[in-house]
């Protein structure tokens, strides 16, 4: 797996409101920003949460990945969001099996300009 395919993934477990699935792209004391505000520690956290969100059963459309930096076992991965919130980026970890997991996740950010 590519640090890039999580994007993917997050989308298809979502759509399938699989709130497990969801949070199994996430390392165990991951930090996701969200709900706008506050933000959400630990991989049950934020299954929890994201049971609350795919109860309304949400549809996220796939964003093409920007380039993806990666130093070692690090990686910075971001979309433009086509909800037109800007753009969201992840931090993102290789594990021992060479799969890659989510350690921060900034879900939405604005831009703004002075």
């Amino acid at each position: 797996m590519r640090p890039e395919d999580i994007t993917r993934l997050f989308v298809e477990r979502s759509n399938a409101g699989d709130a497990a699935g969801v949070a199994a792209l996430y390392e165990e004391d991951a930090v996701i920003a969200y709900p706008p505000g506050g933000r959400t520690v630990g991989r049950e956290a934020i299954r929890a949460l994201w049971e609350k969100v795919l109860s309304n059963r949400p549809h996220f459309e796939p964003e093409p990945p920007l380039p993806t930096l990666v130093s070692g076992d690090i990686a910075l991965t971001s979309t433009v969001a086509k909800d037109g919130t800007g753009a969201r980026a992840q931090v993102v970890r290789r594990q021992p099996d060479g799969s890659w997991l989510r350690m921060l996740d900034q879900p939405e950010f604005v831009s703004r300009t002075p």
